[in-house]
């Protein structure tokens, strides 16, 4: 073989792999958006039932004004939260002030028993799920993208497209890392 031929070869094999790399780079940072698009989805879900949820309890509660006040600006904070630890923050205290909710609510039986108040219980306990295994999709392909940025040499090309690491959606406070126990 001629040395131009090796050299075409050896060039090819390297246009070959940045064309490979560089759509594989494209298609985790595609992944990513579409990651938190669930999640997102699933955050406007919650916070479509949780108006309806405080409407339930108000009925019963009248007098606990101070938790029905924490969970609607709690819901507002979460609304206009923007980036992913800000997100991770208003989502903990979101989820605070509906245990706080909850636990108002253990000390109405009739609330307890109302089928809209259960019928809302069971939705949100569902979105809750969602929530997490929304959580646990993106997380996961935030750790393949930043993995491949950060790998040798990946990592070059990476650099040259000007791709960045992205943020995990994370729990920011051990309070918030509890399970939210919903019970009736």
């Amino acid at each position: 073989m001629s040395p131009l031929v090796i050299v075409l070869i050896v060039l090819g094999v390297v246009v070959l792999y940045v064309i490979l790399t560089y759509n594989g780079l494209v298609t985790l940072k595609n992944r990513v958006k579409e990651g938190w698009s669930d999640i997102d989805v699933q955050l406007k879900r919650r916070f479509n039932l949780i108006p309806n949820l405080v409407e339930s309890v108000k009925g019963y509660a009248k007098h606990e004004k101070d938790v029905l006040t924490q969970v609607t600006e709690a819901r507002a904070n979460a609304m206009k939260a923007q980036g992913m630890v800000e997100q991770g923050k208003a989502q903990g205290a979101l989820s605070e002030a509906l245990k706080s909710l909850f636990a108002v609510a253990e000390n109405y039986p009739d609330l307890k028993a109302n089928q809209n108040f259960l019928q809302l219980q069971n939705e949100l306990v569902d979105t809750e799920d969602k929530i997490q295994a929304a959580r646990r999709f993106y997380n996961g392909v935030v750790r393949d993208m930043n993995t491949k940025i950060e790998s040798f040499p990946s990592n070059i090309l990476a650099g040259m497209f000007h791709f960045v690491a992205a943020e995990f959606f994370e729990i920011q406070d051990k309070a918030e890392r509890e399970v939210v126990a919903v019970k009736f």
